[in-house]
């Protein structure tokens, strides 16, 4: 999670240095500043243009009131300045099932009216997606963005992603830094010739089932 003035100086960068791909949320409140740090360095890009970037928010909290959430994402779409979300999430399970199946309904109808691209979840688990699933939505999530590493493999989540063609899109796949010790890592990158990072995001992307954020 990064402020405002980071995210305007790291999104700057990361342009700059090739990245074109972006995450935000509303929980983060960067969502302006990201969007128009985005904005600012296309229009003096003679190469760029929107359809070159991808943008990623999420809904900060799900509601019963359909109009709530609705209103919510117009919000984040004009926050952004970038004219559409290329992805929306819904940040979490929490709220209960008519929270989840309501605010996922907002989802769809942003979808509709153009304001948003694509829709998904993050950190759902198996009965959450199989909830979803069952309600029959028109518009199905094309992305389950969780927590993925050699350390936290989550392979029943995954398993269920898999049957309904749900992307899992894996966020802190260096597991946070935090096991570039271990003796595994640091002898497979040995053997390997690579850093331990690239080590670690190889171990997420086998098999095209999954992304790294």
């Amino acid at each position: 999670m990064m402020s405002p003035s980071e995210a305007t100086h790291s999104v700057t960068a990361a342009l700059a240095a090739g990245y074109r791909a972006f995450d935000s949320a509303q929980w983060y409140d960067n969502e302006s500043a990201a969007g128009h740090a985005i904005t600012s360095f296309l229009s003096s890009s003679p190469t760029l243009s929107r359809s070159s970037i991808f943008y990623t928010s999420k809904l900060r909290t799900n509601s019963t009131s359909y109009s709530s959430v609705r209103a919510s994402i117009t919000a984040s779409v004009r926050a952004s300045s970038l004219g559409y979300i290329d992805l929306f999430l819904l940040h979490s399970p929490y709220g209960g099932k008519t929270a989840r199946l309501t605010s996922w309904k907002a989802i769809e109808d942003a979808i509709d009216a153009g304001e948003v691209r694509s829709g998904g979840v993050s950190n759902y688990g198996v009965r959450h997606i199989e909830e979803l699933m069952e309600s029959h939505p028109r518009i199905k999530p094309v992305v389950n963005q969780i927590e993925v590493h050699p350390f936290n493999t989550q392979e029943a989540i995954r398993g269920v992603c898999g049957k309904y063609e749900i992307v899992i899109e894996a966020y802190a796949p260096l597991a946070r830094g935090m096991r570039f010790r271990h003796p595994v890592v640091v002898g497979l990158s040995e053997r390997y010739g690579c850093t331990l990072a690239q080590l670690m995001v190889r171990w997420v992307l086998p098999g095209g089932t999954m992304r790294v954020v």
